[in-house]
């Protein structure tokens, strides 16, 4: 792997990191208010966040984040209404199905787009090679050890998780067509624009909004919109660049492992031994996938 790959790998990685510790704060934000508030919120706190970078961009005209832009502003807006459309149906069906499912059976459908993203990839003829498949599979086989402790059934719950989990993979696709071909900062500025603003849509017309939830949840509404938000969403639109969408959706699926962390330091949670080795082959399935890219299937040979 080149330079660039490994600094894309790391920067998504870090995302992981945040949205992992940002699950702490989505649950915690969930008890003072409603979940199309909350997202709508996090996601104009993300946008406001960026202006001062986009701005400080323009007017110095540096290259400090990625090459000079690639595409006109009408695809640049194009590109963040279809990214913004994709990130506001994931977020919404995951905050909306918290509600109806358990915490173990949601941080494993959700994670099931590391599934998605190269089977829906197969569809725009991207090649995924079998080594990334394999290192999906144990990947899904980790989070599934890491997150299920019940039996395993398809309630309401799970329904939006998993339409959660396909919208989430649509998005790393899109992320990773448009992150090479325009401005990456104003394409998540743009993006958090337009799921903030359909979530808003959905707050005024199904739920209750008055200041005082804001000051109750300010804290989890911070994190969630300057590091969740702002921050890992630009780093994954940075990092996608140089990065294989199959193999980001496994380095970013390891944000389960960093959301038991969370839980462990932040709500006092003990991580079982299932658990444990569940953050073990999530590791080991994200090390296959960016070490062995290239392996293929065994070929027939014919005896004679």
């Amino acid at each position: 792997m080149n330079n660039k790959v490994i600094q894309a790998n790391l920067l998504m990685l870090l995302a992981a990191a945040i949205w992992g510790f940002a699950f702490v704060a989505q649950r915690v934000g969930m008890e003072t208010m409603g979940p199309h508030w909350f997202n709508s919120l996090r996601f104009f706190i993300g946008a406001v966040a960026l202006i001062p970078v986009v701005i400080w961009i323009g007017r110095n005209k540096v290259q400090a984040l990625e090459q000079e832009p690639k595409a006109s502003t009408k695809a640049l807006m194009f590109g963040g209404v279809a990214a913004g459309l994709l990130l506001f149906v994931g977020a919404t069906f995951q905050q909306v199905g918290l509600q109806y499912t358990t915490a173990g059976k949601a941080g494993f459908i959700t994670g099931m787009y590391i599934f998605f993203v190269p089977l829906i990839g197969l569809f725009f003829r991207m090649k995924t090679g079998l080594g990334t498949w394999v290192g999906a599979v144990i990947a899904l086989w980790g989070l599934y050890l890491l997150s299920i402790n019940e039996d395993f059934t398809l309630s309401k719950g799970d329904t939006l998780q998993l339409t959660c989990a396909v919208a989430f993979a649509g998005h790393v696709l899109m992320i990773g067509y448009l992150a090479s071909r325009m401005d990456t900062v104003k394409l998540s500025l743009i993006q958090f624009f337009v799921a903030g603003l359909l979530a808003m849509v959905l707050a005024v017309y199904f739920e209750q909004l008055s200041w005082a939830m804001i000051t109750s949840t300010a804290l989890p509404l911070l994190f969630a919109g300057v590091m969740s938000t702002g921050i890992a969403y630009t780093l994954q639109t940075i990092a996608q660049q140089h990065a294989h969408p199959s193999h980001a959706a496994i380095i970013l699926s390891s944000e389960g492992v960093f959301a038991v962390i969370g839980g462990f330091l932040l709500l006092n949670e003990v991580l079982p031994a299932q658990g444990l080795l569940g953050c073990g082959l999530i590791l080991t399935g994200m090390l296959m996938s960016q070490l062995m890219p290239r392996l293929r299937w065994p070929s027939r040979t014919k005896t004679v």
